[in-house]
C-alpha cells in the first residue's frame, strides 16, 4: 500500500468532483491511501506537487483540474505551462498522472470528467499507478 495526494484546482466543482471521485476510485481499488489538496489554479499544481515531494510523503500524484478555452491567450499559457511543469517533475522520476481537462466547452469537460463516461480523473489516477510500478521495476 502507498500514499497517493490528489492535487487540485478548484474552479469548477461539479466537474473537479467528479474527477476526483475517479481518481480516488482507481486508487482505492489499487488498495492505496488517498488525501486531497486543493491549489488557487492549473498552474500552482506543479509547484504543489514539487513541495509535497520535497515533503518525502507520498509515493505518487495525480494533478486534476478543468481549463476551459475562453476569449483569451489565457487558455494556452495555463495548459501548456501547467503540462509543462507536471512533464518536468515527470522527467525527474516521479510518479504523476496529469488529470488537467482543457477542452473547448463545459459539454467536452463533462464527458471527461464523468467517472461513467470517459473518467479521465480514473486514467491519470492508473498513469500514476503504472509510473509507480516503473520506479519499482528500475529500483531493483
Amino acid at each position: 500500500m502507498a500514499r497517493f495526494l490528489i492535487v487540485e484546482a478548484r474552479f469548477y466543482d461539479h466537474l473537479n468532483d467528479m474527477l476526483i471521485a475517479g481518481a480516488r476510485a482507481a486508487l482505492e481499488e489499487a488498495g492505496h491511501e488517498v488525501d486531497v489538496l486543493t491549489v488557487p489554479g492549473a498552474l500552482e499544481i506543479p509547484g504543489a506537487i514539487s513541495l509535497a515531494i520535497e515533503s518525502q510523503q507520498y509515493a505518487g500524484y495525480v494533478a486534476i483540474g478543468v481549463v476551459i478555452r475562453g476569449e483569451t491567450y489565457h487558455f494556452e499559457i495555463v495548459a501548456g505551462e501547467s503540462a509543462r511543469g507536471i512533464m518536468a517533475l515527470t522527467m525527474d522520476g516521479m510518479a504523476i498522472g496529469n488529470g488537467i481537462l482543457t477542452t473547448e466547452n463545459e459539454q467536452q469537460a463533462i464527458v471527461r470528467a464523468d467517472p461513467v463516461q470517459l473518467n479521465k480523473g480514473g486514467e491519470a489516477a492508473k498513469a500514476a499507478l503504472a509510473m509507480l510500478d516503473l520506479q519499482a521495476k528500475f529500483a531493483s
